[in-house]
């Protein structure tokens, strides 16, 4: 029988559920128990494909092409397998699916209701996630209390009686307030939201409070006595500099030893967190420091780059360096000089992303790498402004453009996919999910591989041209990547330069703190290698 954990917030948003839920998930997947997470985001929109970076961060694209909450991001990297769509559940895919199902007269011309209806298709959809599977972990987005979260967290009140409470265990996660001026933690709000929670009809088994501080037994029994949870079911989440902390955190509470006793689910063996330890004392040791600059459109925004900023704090450990991330905005350098903004960067990552703001200041990013023999990164629509930069200033096309961006350019270097050119629809559309890619023979890319055959996920509109390969491939920009379904170009190459490379997908989607992707990895070495050099060269 699958065992279902509930994960809720309370006081505030941005507490950490997804990441409480995600190191829930690596305990129990290494425990040996086959584990899937979905998310539950009470939002309207039916996924997050056209929603602003500035609103909502980035956009997570799982294997099977969902356009998905960057919670799920962190659920792959922390338990290490492919999330699907189906682990991303939105108000507006439920009231989608109920609402199609009514127009094709599903309910027999019942008064269609939140209740039974759609929190019967909540609950559907949470049952589907967990076929095969021991333990299905899910997390419901919002806080206690907002009003768009009610169906969601009724369906999961009435989930007990669909497979037994027996399999069912609540997880709170709540903040407990540090009070400067009284030098005091406060529990009043933990027990606010328990309240709140309770008058929905949800008891929690488990309580883990988020804090910067520790909280000690005597507020743990008092948050235990209010909320009417053992004093040994009350957790501690204290603020750290790592989230991968946080599964060791908890693991030392025994908090997974607690969670499968109440599951009734037998302890098969401890945890294997030998290389997750050996990953965080690599944290521990890092000495020096690479700076990249990500020239970006959304860089104001934390949570805009999330999964590239992991990626290469993944690769800088395995490097034994920090990275620190040194974010530029691209309409910055459309008009200011770029020696003076990007000089003290040791490597240049230009992003993804969509629309012509600040296109030219990427390509103006992309130039003074080419020129500078700075290690570049480009990744999807960083690719595609280091060909148009090549174009214009090597090859001498100097119109060259993406139609993205001029739909008349002479030279469109990049340009809109056949089956692209009669969509419409801004959501769900484009190139999207895992694709194959053969790596050509003698490419670096092979080299930083190890093989000729990956997989990886995209979400773009536009490609490479591929009527013009010969004129790049004559002056040094080459191809080092190409989807054997399509003919699409995946990769290109700068062969004269140290380190220069574009790709059409998103590698940063597959990095794991535990296996760094290979190209985020060579990136950081490359910029250490020439950090070393400059620093040789000025003794």
């Amino acid at each position: 029988m699958t065992k279902y954990i509930f994960v809720t917030g309370g006081v505030v948003s941005s507490l950490g559920k997804g990441i409480t839920a995600a190191s829930l998930g690596a305990l129990l997947k290494r425990r040996g128990y086959k584990v899937s997470i979905i998310k539950m985001d009470p939002y309207i929109n039916v996924d997050a494909g056209a929603m602003s970076p500035f609103q909502h961060g980035e956009v997570f694209v799982t294997c099977d092409g969902a356009e998905t909450d960057l919670d799920l991001g962190h659920y792959e990297r922390f338990i290490d397998e492919a999330i699907m769509g189906d682990n991303s559940c939105t108000t507006g895919k439920v009231y989608s699916a109920v609402i199609q199902r009514e127009r094709a007269g599903g309910y027999d011309g019942a008064t269609v209701q939140v209740i039974p209806h759609i929190t019967n298709e909540i609950q559907d959809r949470i049952e589907r996630v967990g076929k095969g599977k021991d333990v299905v972990i899910a997390e419901i987005g919002g806080t206690v209390g907002d009003i768009e979260g009610l169906p969601f967290l009724e369906a999961i009140r009435q989930f007990a009686g669909r497979v037994g409470r027996k399999n069912i265990l609540y997880c709170h996660v709540t903040l407990v307030p540090y009070i400067a001026a009284s030098g005091e933690l406060k529990t009043k709000p933990t027990q606010h939201s328990v309240n709140e929670l309770r008058r929905i009809g949800i008891q929690p088994d488990v309580i883990v409070c988020r804090s910067q501080y520790n909280v000690g037994p005597d507020l743990r029994e008092k948050i235990g006595l209010f909320c009417s949870v053992p004093a040994e079911a009350v957790f501690e989440a204290v603020d750290s500099d790592s989230i991968y902390r946080i599964p060791i955190v908890l693991h030392s509470q025994k908090f997974d030893n607690l969670v499968l006793k109440k599951l009734g689910m037998r302890s098969v063996k401890a945890p294997d967190l030998r290389d997750w330890k050996e990953f965080l004392r690599k944290y521990d040791t890092r000495r020096g420091e690479i700076v990249v600059a990500l020239v970006g459109k959304y860089t104001s925004i934390k949570d805009a780059y999330l999964s590239v900023n992991e990626a290469l704090s993944h690769a800088g450990i395995a490097n034994g360096v920090k990275v620190r991330m040194f974010p530029v905005e691209a309409e910055d350098l459309e008009t200011g000089d770029a020696e003076e903004i990007l000089g003290r960067a040791d490597a240049i990552l230009v992003p993804g992303g969509f629309g012509q703001r600040g296109v030219e200041g990427k390509i103006a990013a992309a130039k003074y790498a080419r020129e500078n023999g700075i290690p570049y990164f480009g990744l999807c629509l960083g690719m595609q402004v280091a060909v148009i930069e090549f174009a214009r200033n090597v090859l001498g096309l100097s119109g060259a453009n993406s139609v993205e961006m001029d739909e008349k350019t002479p030279d469109p270097v990049i340009y809109l996919m056949k089956e692209q050119e009669s969509v419409t629809d801004v959501g769900g559309t484009s190139r999207l999910g895992a694709y194959p890619c053969k790596i050509c023979s003698g490419s670096k890319s092979e080299e930083i591989y190890g093989t000729n055959d990956i997989e990886e996920r995209h979400r773009h509109r536009f490609e490479f041209n591929n009527k013009y390969i010969k004129e790049f491939e004559t002056a040094g920009m080459k191809v080092a990547g190409v989807c054997p379904t399509g003919g699409q170009v995946e990769i290109m190459e700068n062969a004269n330069h140290p380190w220069m490379i574009g790709v059409q997908f998103h590698p940063e989607f597959l990095s794991r703190p535990v296996r760094p992707h290979p190209l985020f990895k060579a990136f950081i070495a490359a910029a250490l290698e020439r950090q070393k050099k400059l620093k040789k060269e000025a003794k």
